[in-house]
């Protein structure tokens, strides 16, 4: 399995959140959670290829498209949160609000350089695995285009009055947020929470589950 393939698995995966029509959300609100990733998926996949911006990485353009629609279809506090580890309760209320912001920034720089890559790629959703009721399920899914299909899962929740949110996610084995907390651990280590913000803000820490470096 090539870097660049897992790179790019990841991109899917990480955009798959961010990318989804405006009009989606009130339908979102009903929909089974493999239905919701199957829309979510082809949507992205058919946005990057019909927008030279995105598809360049265009790293503002990728921003204000994440930050119009990231919100109804992730839980990124606690994604965030779970990333942070322990020391998230530590937090005060503006440096959670900071943290969730340098998080989401760096995964825009770390994966836009990837979506030059995307061409004819589709996502196949396997049967889900649930039993009526289930507010926390895995939807497990493969990316298809060149070579051998890439594994990509995703962890959703419900909660009452709200549509499913995706809080994480699986490439090859590799669950994005225990990845992100190896590495924000060396930072907190060193001097908590102001010392992670401080990394994350001078892209110090730059390796994602791929190895590649993000984009500058």
């Amino acid at each position: 399995m090539t870097i660049q393939r897992r790179t790019l698995a990841t991109l899917v995966a990480t955009l798959t959140l961010c990318t989804a029509l405006p009009t989606s959300w009130a339908q979102g609100a009903d929909e089974a959670p493999d239905a919701l990733i199957k829309r979510l998926s082809t949507d992205l996949l058919e946005t990057i290829r019909k927008d030279p911006e995105l598809k360049s990485g265009n790293i503002e353009r990728i921003s204000v498209v994440v930050d119009r629609e990231v919100m109804p279809y992730v839980n990124f506090r606690k994604m965030t949160s779970a990333a942070v580890g322990p020391q998230w309760r530590n937090a005060t209320e503006a440096q959670r609000e900071q943290l969730q912001q340098a998080f989401k920034s760096m995964l825009i720089r770390t994966y836009a350089g990837a979506l030059s890559q995307v061409n004819n790629q589709k996502v196949v959703v396997k049967p889900l695995r649930a039993a009526a009721g289930d507010t926390d399920v895995l939807v497990r899914t493969e990316v298809h285009g060149q070579g051998e299909p890439v594994q990509l899962d995703f962890r959703l929740e419900k909660k009452p009055g709200e549509g499913w949110k995706v809080y994480n996610f699986n490439v090859l084995g590799v669950w994005l947020v225990e990845t992100y907390r190896t590495q924000f651990a060396q930072e907190l280590n060193k001097g908590g929470i102001d010392a992670l913000l401080a990394a994350l803000s001078s892209r110090s820490i730059e390796l994602d589950v791929s190895g590649q470096k993000p984009a500058q």
